[in-house]
């Protein structure tokens, strides 16, 4: 336990505003690449780095050009603190496999090497809301996040249970209905039980990702609607 809340100041110590511990055990049967990622590791754990307010002031219709550039920023802050977390452990004599924040293996699926969001929800930062997206009491959606493999043996946290309640201001928010205000106590079996799933990617990918000096398929209108968000 004293290492746990050791690895947890040193991690914030790095640039993480929240961090949670889980074990292997609890992610059995999520999808990773490869498929045996988890197998030399017993926990995970979970680091988040806050995307400031102001920066959705500056979203209305669509992503804006100052919110892609803190969005990579912050994907590069979030690798680094897998790579000093990783060091860090490793020192220790345990080790330490980071997870790159932002990074697509399966672009017909649109998988990463893990979810990072369900590892987060797992470890304690927060619930999976209507829009998919991981809603943290402090922060709500305004959260990127990394994850670190490990098998350092660590005081996991528990989930949270879910706040979203009978809230659909995600849900009126999206540009193209792609959010289905379904509410789960846990978790959504697939994405596209919350979501119409296409709609979202098509929107991201297609028209988003092409406007001038974006070039990523991102967006913000959902988490500036969530009124845990502000």
């Amino acid at each position: 336990m004293e290492y746990s809340v050791q690895l947890k100041g040193f991690i914030k110590s790095v640039g993480a505003d929240l961090v949670g511990f889980t074990d292997v055990e609890s992610l059995q049967g999520i999808y990773t690449e490869p498929k045996n990622l988890l197998d030399s590791f017993t926990h995970v754990i979970s680091a988040g780095v806050e995307v400031p307010k102001s920066v959705f002031d500056t979203i209305h219709d669509k992503p804006t050009p100052i919110y892609n550039v803190v969005y990579q920023t912050i994907n590069r802050i979030l690798d680094e603190i897998g790579y000093k977390t990783s060091r860090h452990l490793q020192n220790k004599g345990y080790s330490g496999l980071p997870i790159p924040a932002s990074q697509i293996v399966d672009r017909e699926k649109w998988y990463g090497a893990i979810s990072h969001k369900a590892v987060a929800r797992m470890a304690g930062l927060g619930w999976q809301g209507k829009n998919l997206l991981l809603i943290t009491p402090k922060f709500g959606s305004r959260i990127r996040l990394v994850t670190i493999l490990t098998n350092a043996p660590l005081k996991i946290d528990l989930p949270m249970k879910n706040r979203c309640g009978a809230c659909t201001k995600c849900k009126d928010a999206c540009p193209v209905g792609a959010i289905k205000g379904v509410v789960t106590e846990d978790r959504y079996k697939n994405r596209n039980e919350a979501l119409h799933f296409d709609k979202c990617v098509s929107k991201l990918t297609v028209e988003f990702a092409e406007l001038p000096n974006i070039d990523s398929p991102i967006c913000g209108i959902c988490i500036k609607a969530c009124p845990y968000s502000k």
